[in-house]
């Protein structure tokens, strides 16, 4: 599928549909393409030097001539963060509310882009077009300022792209889900809802943040020594309540890494956060006594350059955690980050730092809806079609089940490069397109499938192996063979003498047109090598055979 037709609306989620993370979505229609959202997810170990990854956009990209603009629904990472890396390959215009559009700005200015984006503010519950599509910001409550669906409004019908959101009767900071726009779009008439499905196992509601406020207070004043509390630094309402509850205990509150203190800046250029209590520089709370300081740190997911692993491995420039000290997760550990956070909690407990979270205190709510809240939503916007996203596959599934128990006519499982057509007539799978992904590798893109990636891998597991070969013009041996190892373990050298052997026996092996071929004697030379070192510790490294001929 090339370029949408006038009569036909597609979607196709290039990330984030299938897992949780870097959100890719797109909708084609009337020769044109829309895209929503363009954000990054975290790695783990399973891609050493790797700690970003984002969607390959090479379908788009291929089309970006047909691509209308960028239409973000909030300021979270795996919404926006993919923008500065991206943006270069697609160069459409992007549209965002103003707190998503000053989180953004000093992305880009930090990539060097800022006078080159062209990103256009648009006003809460604002109206606007872009290409063939009417756009809607529908105000929404989630875990950050400004969280918008959209009402994507074409001549076939209208979609409710939720974005990520939750009901919170009482969110603290920014606006209450707008309740009444949503009730109305249902009695316009919705062809489609295209909805987060990251709770759906979760019964009942996700919570308000007012609760979390009055529980963090009852949590700090408990406490006699230093605190550490650590939460989503884009989570500005949570933010606020752990500096109030440090005042309400007679503590400073200090800010602790870039990001907290980049948020802060931003929503405070928007307006929110105007009455936030006074901090005290890093450099300045050593002096304070221990009862008299609370840190806020970056760093719930433990990740290892942010402000709580410093403290937790004795790293910080300014600020120390001690026997006695407390440590607040205000968070929840995100699927494949529990190795992560598992090591900062041993760290922290090897100093004998006490670690309170979400099991021993009701300190921590969802963004996102729970059953209840889905059901309700359903109920206002009684869409046509239901197509989950935001989601791995079993959060999808079961999303499509609850739909269906809502009576919504049609459901659509559509995982990443999955093409669906909405309208007209049955939604239905009508392509599949290449939906890869891309990996940040120090200042450049990578595919995760690529070559580099997987040798990476391969070295982090079975280690390598490098070999080099003197021989004549005949391939005649010169010298011995020369072996060097990395990461295999050969503490008295009797592999390193075995597979030297080997590849002695191999070359005596080789035929004389055999061994005038370099390609030949490489792979024979890299295959003894493998089989030896497999015999002697079941590992097949990576292996380079350089030959030198004299």
């Amino acid at each position: 599928m090339t370029v949408p037709s006038a009569d036909e609306l597609l979607f196709v989620a290039l990330g984030g549909a299938g897992e949780i993370g870097m959100n890719l979505n797109l909708y084609g229609h009337a020769g044109k393409w829309l895209m929503v959202d363009l954000g990054i997810a975290f790695t783990d170990d399973t891609m050493p030097g790797v700690e970003v990854v984002m969607p390959d956009p090479q379908f788009i990209e291929e089309r970006r001539e047909n691509l209308a603009g960028i239409v973000l629904t909030h300021a979270h990472e795996d919404h926006l963060g993919a923008v500065p890396d991206l943006w270069p390959r697609l160069k459409a215009p992007v549209y965002a509310t103003p707190f998503a559009a000053s989180v953004l700005r000093r992305k880009l200015t930090e990539a060097g882009l800022r006078d080159k984006v062209p990103v256009v503010e648009i006003p809460l519950g604002g109206k606007f077009r872009v290409g063939p599509f009417d756009l809607e910001m529908v105000t929404m409550t989630h875990s950050i300022p400004e969280p918008n669906a959209l009402a994507i409004r074409t001549r076939l019908g209208t979609v409710f792209h939720t974005g990520d959101w939750k009901i919170d009767p009482d969110p603290l900071l920014g606006e209450l889900t707008d309740e009444a726009r949503l009730k109305q779009i249902g009695e316009e008439g919705a062809l489609a809802m295209v909805c987060d499905s990251t709770n759906v196992f979760v019964d009942g509601e996700a919570g308000s943040e007012a609760t979390v406020r009055a529980n963090l207070e009852k949590v700090v004043r408990a406490r006699k020594n230093r605190i550490a509390v650590t939460c989503f630094a884009s989570n500005l309402a949570r933010v606020e309540s752990i500096a109030k509850a440090a005042v309400a205990a007679g503590r400073h509150p200090v800010l602790s890494g870039r990001a907290l203190q980049r948020m802060v800046e931003a929503a405070q250029e928007c307006g929110y956060l105007l009455d936030f209590p006074p901090t005290v520089g890093e450099r300045e709370a050593g002096y304070l006594p221990r009862d008299k300081v609370l840190y806020i740190c970056t760093g719930s997911q433990g990740e290892p350059r942010a402000a709580m692993a410093k403290l937790a491995f004795g790293d910080h420039r300014d600020l120390v955690l001690e026997e006695g000290d407390c440590a607040v997760f205000s968070a929840r550990v995100i699927p494949g980050n529990e190795r992560g956070v598992g090591r900062l909690h041993n760290a922290l407990m090897a100093r004998g730092v006490e670690i309170v979270d979400d099991r021993d205190a009701h300190i921590h709510v969802s963004g996102h809806p729970a059953r209840d809240e889905l059901v309700r939503v359903y109920q206002w916007i009684r869409p046509k079609i239901a197509l989950p996203v935001h989601g791995e596959m079993r959060h999808m599934v079961e999303h499509a089940g609850l739909a269906r128990a809502c009576q919504v006519p049609e459901t659509v499982l559509a995982p990443n490069g999955t093409m669906i057509r909405l309208a007209p007539g049955p939604a239905e799978v009508i392509d599949h397109v290449h939906a890869g992904r891309l990996a940040r590798d120090g200042d450049g893109l990578v595919e995760v499938e690529g070559d580099a990636l997987r040798e990476r891998r391969k070295l982090l597991w079975n280690g390598a192996a490098a070999v080099t070969l003197v021989v004549d013009g005949q391939g005649r041996a010169k010298a011995p063979p020369v072996v060097t190892l990395r990461g295999i373990e050969d503490a008295e050298g009797g592999l390193l003498q075995a597979i030297v052997g080997g590849l002695k026996e191999t070359m005596a092996d080789l035929s004389a047109g055999e061994r005038r071929d370099d390609e030949r004697i490489r792979e024979a030379a890299r295959q003894s090598v493998r089989r030896v070192v497999r015999a002697h510790l079941g590992k097949k490294p990576l292996t380079d055979v350089h030959i030198v001929r004299i």
